[in-house]
């Protein structure tokens, strides 16, 4: 059951006169009943909330259908422990104070140290070699070491012998419960936390104690049947306390305020908004119709997202990986093409499979002594591709294995080779390469945004101080302007435009050239300094002599302002410049695609820089479209609502993309015209001349080549 901002919520129970032929609503996702329409809405409303947290994974964020449908898929994903280990971890559990991280590193090391009958792992055989067994029987010992007799697998894990083998030779290739799967684990088997309790009927089933322990008696207590953690439950009082004595405050203060002004107008709605809650109003926009997004993809409806997930790890990862880069319609092809294998789908497995062969992976550790070549090639990639299947051990996976062995791979469906591929790319994932490489970008990252921080603080540094010195300069010249006589009380000369030598840092020079000076002396001093200048002939020099040699005031002050645009230019220039770099480098570092956002209906809109396409994926992941064109991007954005939280964060990211976006469409637009003019040039030639198939543009997937394959 969803819990209700981390609180366990109740559902309510239907009425007890509800007549047979009686109209009522009724929730869908709840089963709940109402025969009063506002008391359903408000319900409704009350699901459709961001509030709701996932009980079994602990996702927030959430609405109450969303919750539930996580609640499901975490459900699946929950390990079913053996009976033996049962006790023990659910006794870990009852009134633990640990918080859920410990708690389920604790029930790990204690789940990995005993061994029961029926537990699969691998043994030392007499030459030392590690082999897959099962253990069939705990062996009465009187040593200190115990025996277990286990029986020997082969690869379609059929026993082929017993034998008695001592503890120390028994090993877990790999931990049974991991701290993740152990998580949805915990929280699906207690009905609350800190202190852990569970729930009464499985506490029963398996003989835990419902009572707290001597050591917990202090700081725990039992209520109403509800289990309380005392210092929480003291805080939580003196909390609600001082929030009653606030409520009166406020609602004395309310009804004053009711008395005082009876007809108070409604308050205008603040947008945005949920997006189911906003209604159509008179000052609305027109909205355009939303396009249909096209449905034609080659895989199954099913297999798009992961067609779509795999792809984009390849291109991200195509240097690590050593996988030249190919486009998604290639992929697609590819995936499809049924009959002999292609060199792309060949690749593209060579470089996974290869890279965790490099890693000395888990899933490789137990076939290391079979006889394989240590090259993976065009001939011999397959044999691992079927040891790969039988370590990670889907029974939806391994019914091909037979096919692939007899060199049958491309005979298979495309939904089970992305399923193939889906499961390498996670184990590529947890690689210790994979995570080096990820660990790399983040501090790559970093420092990229440190340094973008540091320049916006020293763009922002030098504006200041412009506009200090603006406001100095300012000062300064109103100072200058009000001295209209000299020290010595003789007036300025003046030249011809009316501008007086010397003022506002402009001094005529004994060749006519002129030049500007900031400020930062007083009027007199600067005088002063000018006249200690002068020698001989500039001493006596006239008004008149002066305005001959200087120059016209009013054609270098444009001068000065066409060269101050020039450089503003050129800032701004390099100000772009700068922000495309530092775009342009943290996109090569990107760790993982997230979607540009969703629409009123939930539905997720992802676009990749590398195809151009804006595909929509439904609220159930069930159904996938995409835009293949500017005219749908448009109309998409005139039909998107700015008043709803959703569609209004859609919108912004859209806006900001759409240069990109209509650029990419553009060129693919382009290749697509062309590739229907060559298609069409080949079938206009004749019978007798035919083209082979490789030359059709349809089938450019054919001609794949790595560039970046490892010798």
């Amino acid at each position: 059951m969803p819990l209700l901002k981390k609180k366990p919520f109740t559902l309510l129970e239907p009425p007890k006169d509800l007549e047979p032929n009686e109209l009522v609503y009724q929730v869908r996702f709840t089963k709940e009943i109402f025969r009063d329409y506002e008391v359903y809405l408000n319900r409704i409303n009350l699901f459709r909330q961001r509030f709701w947290t996932c009980k079994v994974s602990g996702k927030g964020n959430l609405t109450y259908e969303e919750a539930l449908v996580s609640e499901k898929h975490a459900a699946e994903k929950v390990p079913e422990i053996p009976k033996e280990l049962m006790t023990p971890a659910l006794r870990t559990i009852q009134f633990s104070m640990l918080s859920l991280k410990d708690l389920a590193d604790t029930i790990a090391a204690k789940l990995q140290e005993p061994l029961f009958v029926g537990a699969e792992l691998h043994g030392k055989r007499k030459k030392g070699d590690l082999c897959p067994c099962k253990i069939l029987k705990v062996l009465e010992d009187s040593t200190v070491k115990t025996k277990y007799e286990v029986a020997w697998l082969d690869r379609n894990k059929k026993v082929t012998e017993t034998a008695a083998v001592n503890r120390d030779d028994l090993i877990w290739k790999k931990s049974p419960f991991s701290r993740n799967s152990l998580k949805p684990f915990i929280r699906k088997s207690t009905r609350q936390s800190f202190p852990w309790v569970l729930h009464d009927k499985l506490a029963e089933k398996y003989r835990i104690s419902r009572d707290p322990p001597q050591d917990l008696k202090g700081k725990v207590f039992i209520q109403d049947g509800v289990v309380y953690n005392k210092r929480k439950k003291d805080a939580m009082e003196v909390k609600d306390s001082g929030k009653l004595k606030k409520k009166k405050v406020e609602a004395e203060e309310a009804e004053a305020t009711k008395k005082e002004d009876n007809h108070q107008k409604e308050e205008p709605i603040k947008y945005p908004i949920d997006d189911l809650l906003v209604q159509p109003e008179t000052d609305d926009p027109v909205f355009t119709v939303r396009p249909l997004p096209s449905r034609d993809f080659n895989v199954p409806m099913d297999g798009v997202g992961d067609l779509l997930m795999v792809w984009d790890f390849l291109s991200s990862f195509s240097k690590l990986l050593h996988l030249w880069p190919f486009s998604l319609e290639d992929f697609e092809n590819a995936i499809c093409r049924k009959g002999s294998n292609v060199n792309l789908i060949v690749e593209t497995h060579s470089s996974l499979i290869r890279l965790l062969k490099s890693e000395k992976d888990e899933c490789f550790s137990a076939v290391q002594k079979r006889t394989r070549a240590l090259k993976i090639t065009l001939t011999n990639w397959t044999d691992y591709l079927c040891d790969f299947l039988e370590i990670i051990n889907i029974s939806d996976l391994c019914t091909h294995i037979t096919t692939i062995k007899r060199g049958h791979y491309g005979l298979l469906d495309a939904q089970v080779k992305l399923g193939i591929l889906r499961e390498l790319v996670n184990q590529v994932l947890e690689t210790d390469i994979a995570r080096e490489k990820l660990a790399g970008y983040v501090e790559e990252r970093q420092v990229l945004l440190s340094m973008k921080r540091g320049e916006a603080l020293e763009e922002g540094r030098k504006k200041r101080e412009e506009k200090e010195w603006l406001k100095a300069k300012s000062v300064d010249n109103g100072a200058t302007n009000g001295h209209g006589v000299d020290s010595t009380g003789n007036n300025q000369p003046v030249l011809s435009n009316g501008n007086h030598i010397g003022q506002n840092g402009q001094i005529t020079k004994n060749k006519g050239e002129a030049f500007s000076t900031r400020p930062n002396h007083a009027s007199n001093n600067r005088h002063m300094e000018i006249e200690s200048k002068k020698t001989g002939k500039k001493k006596n020099m006239g008004v008149e002599s002066q305005a001959e040699k200087g120059i016209d005031l009013t054609k270098k002050e444009a001068l000065l302002l066409l060269r101050d645009e020039k450089i503003a230019a050129s800032t701004w220039s390099i100000k772009e410049r700068r922000r495309a770099y530092f775009e342009r480098e943290l996109e090569k570092r990107i760790l993982h695609t997230n979607p540009l956002g969703k629409d009123r209906d939930y539905n997720r809109y992802w676009w990749f820089k590398r195809d151009g396409r804006v595909f929509v994926e439904s609220s159930d992941s069930k159904l996938w479209g995409c835009y293949c064109c500017k005219e749908e991007i448009d109309a998409l954005m005139g039909s998107l609502n700015p008043k709803g939280e959703r569609e209004r964060a859609l919108q912004k990211q859209v806006e900001k993309f759409y240069s990109r976006i209509c650029l990419e469409l553009q060129k693919r637009s382009k290749d697509l015209a062309t590739k229907i003019a060559l298609e069409e040039a080949v079938h206009r030639r004749s019978t007798r001349v035919r083209a082979l198939p490789r030359e059709n543009p349809a089938n450019a997937f054919l001609n794949y080549v790595n560039r970046w394959k490892e010798d």
